[in-house]
């Protein structure tokens, strides 16, 4: 809740130092959010609607030193990145994409490279489409990640592998948590945890409150967005967000939660539903 009306509450006043110090910490998404103006643009856009941080798909076509320079402008901090993939071709990765491991490893250090400059310290390890998925995807997969793994490491960044719903995305690899924990077991290594995406939880296998509470131990970021239009959370749909991010706090779950939503407006118009929720940025 907000502190002031907390304040003016019965509520004991340790209670209420707790809650303020576990309020969600919300970052932007500027591949969906502020698209009103242009990439590098919308780190301002984001300073200025009150957000610290923010997130992002990578960023085609912009240069390193460009976003840097914008992002620093801004004053606010880059959470996370996607690895670098030209989705002008319909690619969404390439983990788990036999024949394209020279692909894999220019993008990784593409992404490390952007990363590191822009001081984020999260990099989602997209997988790639695959149509009919056999044991040398499985393969293909774990051993890029292990490699990807070991280079992160180095970098004391975190990868990130994020199963994504058949409706938005048909094909893509990484369709299940199933798949996704059987990944992060096997590679057994610290800097690569489970990105925990609401909006594709409620639609791969729903039951978000066993989900969370059975995964939470491997999650390195969350997103959110409703279901099914990928609006605010506060529009109509499927998902109570005010019951998940009360869940996710008593889970133990303090990180960044990425917006990655389509506003049903304008971007600031659609944030009203923070103070609707009785958070603040």
């Amino acid at each position: 809740m907000q502190y002031s009306r907390l304040l003016m509450s019965k509520i004991p006043l340790t209670s209420i130092i707790s809650r303020y110090h576990n309020m969600p910490k919300f970052c932007a998404n500027l591949s969906f959010m502020f698209t009103e103006k242009p990439f590098e643009e919308r780190y301002q856009l984001a300073r200025d609607a009150g957000f610290k941080a923010v997130e992002s798909a990578f960023p085609l076509g912009i240069s390193k030193d460009d976003l840097v320079n914008h992002k620093t402008k801004a004053n606010v901090e880059q959470i996370l990145i996607n690895t670098y993939t030209d989705t002008t071709k319909g690619e969404f990765g390439y983990a788990a994409v036999v024949g394209q491991g020279w692909q894999f490893d220019d993008s990784l250090k593409l992404t490390i490279d952007y990363a590191k400059s822009l001081g984020a310290k999260k990099i989602h390890i997209m997988s790639g489409k695959v149509e009919q998925p056999t044991a040398f995807n499985d393969e293909r997969c774990e051993n890029n990640l292990w490699y990807a793994s070991k280079m992160l490491e180095k970098e004391n960044i975190i990868g990130l592998i994020e199963p994504i719903n058949k409706y938005s995305l048909p094909n893509y690899y990484m369709d299940s948590y199933e798949k996704a924990l059987s990944l992060i077991k096997k590679v057994n290594s610290p800097n690569l945890k489970l990105m925990l995406d609401i909006f594709h939880l409620q639609q791969i296998q729903g039951d978000i409150t066993h989900t969370i509470k059975d995964v939470i131990q491997h999650v390195g970021h969350v997103q959110i967005a409703q279901v099914p239009n990928r609006n605010e959370p506060d529009t109509a749909g499927e998902i109570n967000y005010q019951y998940v991010f009360d869940l996710l706090e008593s889970v133990g779950y303090n990180d960044w939660i990425g917006l990655e939503y389509k506003p049903s407006a304008t971007t600031v118009q659609g944030l009203k539903w923070i103070k609707d929720f009785n958070y603040t940025l």
